[in-house]
């Protein structure tokens, strides 16, 4: 998929990682018109009705990102995705081989399938601990390509990653990245990086939860995320 121009405001994508229904609709009412775009992964789909939350969620007129990060034989995988289609789902995620993502991306229809690249919570020992004897940059760089040519919308990585993934990419190709922790707070995300940085370096969608989910305010917490957003763009800007 070729990047196109999106709204600042539209560029940032809140995790919903609540274990209940309840809580992610008070969070989205309390979010109100502020943000327009949420994720809803594993915690939150097995923990309520997944697909009555992300029902609801449509009904808000919100964009919705499933991150499932689906994994099995091709045919399996291509079926759980067609039960994707016609939900006003924008994003979808996979997580494995060739074959895997391409049938992903051949069944997925009208929603734009994510290839993971290297989970933010993993770091270059972690990688040695899971048999990986290479560099993180030189292995995402690796899947995406793979990824995109395969007919992925894009792919989810670090930050980090960001700068070396888009000068791989071009323009073809959308990176998503997670793991985005305003100033000091990184938490357990051991590759995260600032909004701006992200920006700056190519990322196209932002996803963050904590920052916004625990903080006092999480409408001003998303304001002043998107406020960051604005005016990395504006810098960027010829």
């Amino acid at each position: 998929m070729s990047r196109a121009p999106v709204d600042a405001r539209d560029r940032l994508i809140v995790a919903l990682d609540v274990p209940s229904g309840a809580e992610a609709r008070a969070l989205v009412k309390e979010l109100g018109d502020t943000v327009s775009f949420y994720k809803v992964g594993l915690e939150l789909f097995t923990g309520t009705d997944g697909f009555g939350m992300v029902d609801w969620l449509a009904g808000q007129d919100k964009q919705i990102f499933v991150d499932l990060k689906f994994f099995d034989v091709p045919a399996t995988v291509a079926r759980a995705v067609r039960q994707l289609r016609g939900r006003q789902i924008t994003f979808a995620t996979v997580h494995g081989n060739d074959a895997m993502m391409r049938a992903a991306a051949e069944a997925s229809g009208e929603v734009g399938i994510l290839a993971v690249t290297v989970l933010t919570s993993l770091d270059a020992a972690d990688m040695q601990d899971l048999g990986f004897d290479c560099d993180i940059p030189d292995l995402v760089r690796s899947r995406a390509k793979r990824a995109v040519a395969l007919g992925c919308a894009g792919v989810v990585a670090s930050g980090q990653e960001a700068a070396v993934l888009r000068q791989s990419l071009g323009d073809e190709g959308l990176i998503v990245t997670p793991g985005i922790r305003p100033g000091d707070h990184d938490d357990d995300q051991k590759r995260a990086v600032t909004p701006a940085q992200a920006l700056h370096d190519g990322a196209d969608y932002l996803v963050v939860g904590r920052p916004i989910r625990d903080a006092a305010s999480p409408r001003d917490a998303a304001r002043s995320i998107q406020a960051e957003i604005a005016s990395a763009l504006a810098e960027a800007r010829p």
